[in-house]
């Protein structure tokens, strides 16, 4: 799957929620995990965080929204039920993005939001455990950027295997200039190739 993604919570205070947010994230193969003016401590986390994400993981803690940093070109992704949120089944995931979760009763901080390039929502009546919610959204992620046999349309398993990805052609910057690698080598110097080949000897020097 192209792209990369990381997760990480603001202002959670319970470490039991960040671990599950963490271990979650380690089972969907995200690249990093963070905090941001979290109360974070690890041992406590392992309750929860089984497989020690931050033993395997690239783990980053921020003081506070405007400390946060990311990679170049890497979208921010809030998950909030905000009433203009946008419903995670509608949402095209940037190929680049770092997902982040608000506080177990507040939620995002208005610097977050204000700071996210996006916010989805998860369409249930009520909010869902902090754990949870990112669990959802990244399995909403790899299901739609990831290559599956397609689903029936009656119910079961798929009809169809997956296709072979099928690889295209290079891009060249100047076309023309590559013209000449493609044109057929020259007879003689492909009947000389072949003879050393078959031979292991050179041609004899005048």
């Amino acid at each position: 799957m192209r792209g990369y993604f990381g997760i990480g919570v603001e202002g959670i205070s319970k470490a039991y929620n960040v671990g599950s947010v963490f271990r979650s994230a380690h089972a969907f193969g995200a690249s990093f995990v963070f905090t941001v003016a979290a109360c974070y401590d690890s041992r406590a986390a392992q309750a929860t965080d089984t497989s020690d994400t931050i033993s395997q993981v690239p783990f980053y803690t921020f003081p506070d929204t405007a400390g946060l940093a990311l990679p170049k070109g890497c979208a921010l992704v809030g998950v909030e039920l905000f009433e203009d949120s946008i419903d995670l089944p509608s949402f095209q995931h940037p190929l680049r993005a770092a997902y982040v979760l608000g506080a177990e009763r507040h939620g995002l901080s208005p610097a977050m939001a204000g700071r996210c390039d996006y916010i989805v929502k998860i369409p249930t009546r009520f909010s869902l455990n902090v754990g949870l919610a990112g669990a959802l959204v990244m399995y909403d992620r790899v299901i739609s950027r990831g290559r599956w046999a397609p689903r029936p349309v009656t119910e079961g398993g798929p009809r169809q295997d997956l296709t072979p990805h099928v690889h295209g052609g290079p891009t060249f910057r100047r076309p023309q200039a590559m013209e000449a690698h493609r044109a057929p080598p020259p007879l003689a110097e492909l009947a000389e190739t072949e003879r050393v080949e078959r031979t292991g000897r050179g041609r004899p020097r005048d």
